[in-house]
């Protein structure tokens, strides 16, 4: 009778990781990687493609802040919003009406922290007309504004080895949409990895909420933002971006960070940077479900970390 009690705690926390394991993988298709090294923890249909709904804006946000950096693009630059940016739409949460003017950090803000579509279209638009204008006259007088932007999209994730998605607009939105978009788990923690490089998207992505301003017809607006990460500070959890529609289902990327670890060796002092990212697709409870990968996440870093974090190059991103 001691010995089956001890047999029973000792298995205990084994059943309780493998029945959030299995709970973890209802959704179509997720992914576990160390951001450092792009190393691949776990994985379930990690190549299948998949419509990702608002996933879609980190590579708007990333081309946006490409442009910024390499062009010396000013995001404090007030712009305005067009009609196009309503069309297809069917959320406006903020308020916004054709003609407001804002800052295109706002607009980022907005993009990023409360997902808003009108926002994602009018940075696409004005920074595409930037990215149109560096195009020879022929190719660029052919392409909307948009399209440029939207080109550019895709070359970023021709760059970062994306091989298996698809950009056709700058939010995401699926519905009454052709060609379809399409991206992959394993696609888009590729492109989480580049986003999280820059410090202002992390720090975008880290904001639970934060408040923009607009100007309409001399009067000014204030809104209050609110992410849609309902995991943002919890595990470790510092990032990134939710997505949903009716074809993508719910879809959650996360980023969880521990400080970094520090090991001596003699002489040598080696510093280990520790971000997990989780990316989830296709699920049907992307936050208990994105928790649970989380925590698998770390379980799996830490035996990695204790084995010498060997990393197999066929399993690197």
């Amino acid at each position: 009778m001691h010995f089956s009690r001890r047999f029973f705690i000792l298995f205990f926390p084994f059943l309780a990781s493998a029945a959030s394991l299995r709970s973890a993988a209802a959704a179509q298709a997720f992914i576990i990687v160390d951001a450092q090294t792009g190393y691949i923890f776990e994985e379930q249909e990690p190549r299948k493609k998949l419509q990702i709904g608002s996933l879609t804006k980190i590579a708007t946000a990333s081309v946006v802040l490409d442009w910024a950096e390499r062009k010396s693009g000013d995001l404090n630059q007030v712009v305005t919003i067009p009609q196009e940016a309503f069309a297809g739409s069917l959320e406006n949460n903020i308020g916004f009406q054709p003609g407001d003017s804002i800052t295109l950090r706002d607009l980022l803000y907005a993009a990023l922290v409360q997902s808003d579509n009108i926002a994602a279209y009018t940075l696409a638009h004005h920074v595409g007309a930037q990215l149109g204008s560096l195009l020879p006259s022929d190719a660029g007088s052919k392409l909307t504004p948009v399209d440029a932007f939207v080109a550019q999209m895709n070359a970023l994730a021709k760059q970062l080895k994306m091989e298996r998605t698809r950009f056709v607009n700058p939010h995401g939105i699926d519905y009454k949409v052709k060609p379809l978009p399409f991206s992959t788990a394993e696609d888009m923690a590729r492109l989480t990895r580049y986003a999280m490089n820059k410090a202002s998207f992390r720090f975008y992505v880290s904001q639970r909420q934060r408040q923009i301003s607009f100007d309409r017809a001399g009067h000014r607006f204030n809104y209050a933002l609110r992410n849609t990460n309902e995991l943002l500070g919890k595990n470790g959890i510092d990032g990134v971006k939710t997505g949903r529609s009716a074809r993508a289902g719910d879809c959650l990327i996360l980023t969880s960070n521990r400080e970094p670890e520090v090991v001596t060796q003699g002489k040598a002092i080696t510093v280990y940077p520790r971000r997990l990212i989780v990316v989830l697709l296709g699920s049907t409870n992307r936050f208990g479900e994105g928790v649970g990968l989380v925590q698998r996440g770390w379980q799996l870093y830490d035996q990695w970390a204790a084995t010498g974090r060997l990393a197999d190059s066929k399993k690197l991103l």
